[in-house]
């Protein structure tokens, strides 16, 4: 009898794991589509099995059935590492691909008008303008388009620098899901710490939740990451400690007063004197954008693709000159702004602009040196913007060339320059004393040129602070268009001059570009330099995502959860419920007929 009410413990094991193996399943079923969820499974033990009897008459085993031992959380934390360690890689690429595309999108379709186009129609109206210079209607077609292209070219800029400001919210985005995680971390890592500490139970939920988030930022920094032996995970990001024991240390964001671009430093690490006054503190930043390399795992992280890509700041041509305004080595260009996407670009554009407009501007309005205007002249003196001498070479000192220029049909000097600064005139009329190479000086008046500025962007020939000479567009005549010697001749040498700046081969696209084309090429060339960036970024990027992919694959087959697979099992324990429902009631049957035969 004894052993018939055993029977019966042994049924309502089969019944209790059965139903815990319905119920693990029934949760698999439900979170199927849940991100980050890993597949719980049954795993079963005996439930107090013991030998008993005499071995020399038989050997007996008795049992109360089974238990559940424990339920499974499966990970493979290589296939984890692995995974998270493309995944920043990919994320660095598909983030700089993205970027470099945008480039293109805004030279190609931005106002449904190629840059292309407008350069070439700037070069038609030059074309024209050479066949008479006197004609209205052909100054008139310069003008128009000379406003077409600046502002072309000025929308395009526009372009390059909304998406820099679009980029540098990402960051900002980005940096503050960092911290975001960094929170979410250290309190997924405390309520493990606390349900695991007696050894009895496993936080598989919180697991799960503190797993995703390593995935995802993994996605946006190069992170390492480790596990103790209380459960707690512990974070670095480049190298500096985000996550310890009981905290993390949460990533700081300076930004630009100027151009609202945000820098990410540690504050931990930042010596912080004064927040009104930021020249006295000193940031330790966290990304370094001067050493991404392949060989040296640097290329790691979105965040870096997204500060490479957005660069320091909005640049014009002045990118590609040092201080005393000559031409950057190859090397520092590679350096530095090269590897800005958006900062080169704007570069690139700015200094085909620069050139032609300086180029044209010098044919309408050319210039000479005091010392080629003026024989034997050595040194010369004049007074600078503050009312104080300066004696100078003669031979560095630039002034309107008036034996070889043209006038409109004001005949009035200066002659009027297409393309205009908005922070200063091209001349400033003033007197000059010139000293010969024997000590005899002479007093003339000059029209003194206004040298660009590198300091000073609005008297620079840049985007920023051109427009279309307004005098010119209130009356085109006054286009520059007849000899000032003899102002009955059209000065025919004039509409060729312009026309044939077309067809020089002088412009280079950047410090490293070795082979010279015209403004024609230059679209070409850039558009072609575009074009092989993104075609780099688009190849890694899509060789990674299939890597990525692979591994994310392999992982899903240990974590996942298929459903047809879950749905079979459901229907295995299923079966296993009813049978011990039945073996239940055999056994209860027999019990009662046994009492009932006693009772007789």
């Amino acid at each position: 009898m004894a052993n018939s009410f055993g029977s019966l413990y042994v049924g309502a094991s089969g019944l209790q794991s059965a139903s815990h193996g319905l119920n693990t399943t029934a949760n698999n079923l439900t979170n199927v589509n849940t991100e980050g969820y890993v597949r719980e499974q049954v795993v079963y033990e005996d439930r107090d099995y013991r030998k008993i009897g005499n071995a020399s008459v038989g050997t007996q085993y008795a049992g109360l059935g089974v238990q559940v031992g424990t339920i499974v959380h499966t990970r493979d934390v290589f296939l984890d590492k692995a995974y998270r360690s493309e995944n920043g890689r990919y994320s660095f690429y598909s983030a700089s691909s993205e970027a470099v595309q945008e480039v293109y999108t805004q030279l190609q379709e931005t106002e449904g008008q190629a840059f292309k186009e407008a350069v070439a129609n700037f070069e038609e109206a030059f074309e024209e303008f050479a066949k008479d210079p006197s004609d209205t209607v052909n100054q008139n077609l310069v003008l128009q388009k000379a406003s077409l292209f600046l502002s072309r070219a000025q929308a395009v800029e526009q372009g390059f620098e909304d998406y820099q400001t679009i980029i540098n919210s990402k960051i900002k985005e980005d940096l503050n899901k960092i911290n975001e995680i960094g929170r979410d971390i250290v309190d997924l890592n405390k309520r493990i710490q606390a349900i695991e500490a007696a050894g009895v139970e496993k936080a598989m939920e919180m697991r799960d939740k503190r797993d995703l988030l390593l995935d995802q930022l993994s996605g946006m920094v190069k992170m390492t990451y480790r596990e103790d032996y209380t459960g707690v995970v512990h974070v670095d990001i480049e190298g500096v400690e985000f996550i310890d024991d009981v905290n993390f240390y949460p990533v700081g964001m300076l930004e630009d007063k100027r151009t609202g671009y945000v820098t990410a430093y540690w504050p931990q690490l930042s010596d912080i004197v004064s927040e009104e006054d930021e020249s006295l503190n000193t940031y330790y930043p966290i990304f370094n954008t001067s050493n991404v390399d392949a060989e040296k795992d640097t290329d790691v992280g979105e965040i870096k693709a997204l500060l490479l890509a957005r660069g320091e700041s909005w640049t014009n041509y002045t990118a590609f000159l040092d201080e005393n305004g000559e031409m950057i080595s190859s090397e520092v260009y590679e350096k530095g702004v090269a590897n800005s996407i958006m900062m080169n670009s704007e570069a690139e554009l700015d200094t085909l602009i620069h050139e032609m407009v300086t180029k044209i501007n010098d044919i309408y309005s050319p210039l000479t040196s005091v010392a080629d205007a003026y024989t034997g002249a050595s040194t010369v003196t004049y007074q600078d913007a503050n009312g104080e001498a300066v004696t100078v070479d003669a031979s560095k000192l630039r002034i309107l060339d008036e034996k070889n220029c043209s006038v409109g049909s004001d005949g009035e000097l200066p002659p009027r320059e297409l393309f205009v600064r908005n922070g200063c005139e091209r001349y400033t009329k003033t007197q000059v004393t010139i000293t010969d190479e024997d000590g005899n000086e002479n007093t003339v008046e000059v029209y003194l040129y206004n040298e660009e500025d590198l300091e000073d962007s609005s008297k620079c020939y840049t985007l920023k602070s051109l427009t279309v000479n307004e005098d010119l567009v209130k009356q085109e005549s006054y286009l520059p268009h007849r000899k000032y010697t003899d102002q009955n001749s059209i000065d025919y040498a004039l509409g060729t001059s312009l026309s044939a700046i077309w067809s020089e081969q002088n412009f280079n696209l950047n410090p490293s570009d070795t082979t010279p084309c015209g403004y024609t090429g230059f679209y070409v060339k850039w558009i072609g330099e575009v074009a092989n960036t993104g075609n780099v970024y688009a190849t890694t990027e899509k060789s990674l995502e299939g890597t990525k992919e692979e591994i994310e694959f392999s992982r899903q087959g240990v974590i996942g959860v298929s459903s047809d697979e879950e749905l079979t099992t459901m229907i295995k324990y299923q079966s296993a419920y009813n049978a011990a429902s039945r073996y239940i009631n055999v056994v209860n049957e027999m019990i009662e007929h046994l009492i009932t035969s006693l009772g007789h």
